[in-house]
Parts: structure tokens; sequence; C-alpha cells
């Protein structure tokens, strides 16, 4: 690599030999990065067009600037992210079935309960925002211990690596964790609708004969 001599490599150790005094401790080991800065007031073009000469002949090695190395590590950050976020839409698609089956086991087992609610007056609309509130009362609940949760492992493992590169700044999104609450409601009225509609078509009189 580069660099235009605006600023030093944030990559170089905090100590720099030269290479006679390196090999005599390490001497089978290969190099495999060269830094270089830029006198001041270099053209930072002619700079990489000389050393794109110079490797010419080692098409192995790969000529990059300081923009370059931030582009590949934000790549590999985003493909991480990618996977993260790959990993969220499962675990929501298994979080809703889970509701699902929760509140079909529920509504099977409070039969009778529904039947004497509808005996006394319910109608079967109030019936099935009963079920969705339960719906999206359990996801909620969910959603706030899951992000509770996270942020405080968050928290302990940026204080951790606090002295590494990258991990001296903590930054909590504030606002996208309220949207994951507010999708998680979401998630939990979707899923109620099978259950819901289960309930609602119940015959009054077979539910409360049901024991």
């Amino acid at each position: 690599m580069y660099d235009d001599g605006k600023a030093t490599a944030p990559t170089a150790p905090p100590m720099i030999v030269d290479d006679v005094a390196y090999r005599r401790h390490v001497p089978d080991s290969q190099l495999d990065r060269i830094e270089l800065t830029v006198a001041p007031g270099t053209d930072a073009g002619a700079a990489r067009r000389s050393l794109e000469a110079a490797l010419a002949p080692w098409p192995n090695l790969r000529l990059e600037d300081r923009a370059e190395i931030k582009a590949g590590a934000a790549k590999d950050i985003d493909l991480f992210l990618q996977l993260v976020l790959a990993l969220l839409v499962l675990s929501v698609l298994i979080a809703a079935l889970g509701i699902v089956n929760t509140l079909a086991l529920a509504v099977v087992q409070r039969t009778r309960e529904i039947g004497l609610l509808r005996a006394v007056g319910m109608q079967r609309s109030q019936l099935r925002r009963m079920i969705r509130y339960e719906a999206v009362v359990i996801s909620v609940y969910g959603a706030v211990l899951g992000i509770g949760t996270g942020l405080v492992f968050g928290v302990v493992l940026q204080r951790a690596m606090a002295g590494e590169a990258g991990m001296d700044a903590l930054a909590v999104p504030y606002g996208r964790l309220l949207l994951y609450v507010a999708f998680a409601a979401l998630i939990g009225v979707l899923a109620a609708v099978w259950p819901a509609r289960r309930a609602a078509r119940m015959e009054v009189l077979h539910a409360i004969t049901t024991e």
C-alpha cells in the first residue's frame, strides 16, 4: 500500500525496526505487507503509477491506498452485518411461529372460557381483538427482553475491548431499537390472525360444554 502523506497509517505497529534487526529474530518469516508514506507534496497519482509499474512483474501483489483499504474493511463489515440480518430474519420467523403455536394452544385450552365470554355478550370482533392484544404483549415482551439483554452484552463487550482499534466509541442506535420493538408488535398482530379467527368461529354452545 501507499499513503498520500496526510496521516500516518493506522495499521503501523507500535515499534518499527529495520529489516536487518527484524531478520535477526525471525529469519524465516516472510513479509506480507509493505506500508509506504510518500513525501509531502508528491503527486499521489504519479506515485501510484510508479508503484504499479514497479510491481508489474509480480501480479500476485496488490496495491491499495487508504481509501481502498477502508472500502475493503467496510465490505467485510457489511458482509458480516448481512449474515447477522439473515440470522435475525430467521429468528423472527421462528418467533412468529412460536407466537402462533402459543396462541393456538391457548385457544384450545381456553375453549370453555371463550364460550362463556361469547355467551355473556362478547362480540366476535372483540374476541379477535383480545387475541391480537395477547399476541402483541407476548411479542413486545420478547423483543424488549431480547433487546435489553443484547444491549447489556454489547456494552459489556465494548467496555472489555475498549483498547482495541475501532472499539473505543460506544454508539447505541436508539431509533433503530424502537423500530425493532414496533416491528415485533406488527409481527404479533400478523401471528394472531389465524388463532383469533379460529377462536371467533367457535360455536358458543359447543365451547361451553367443552371440559
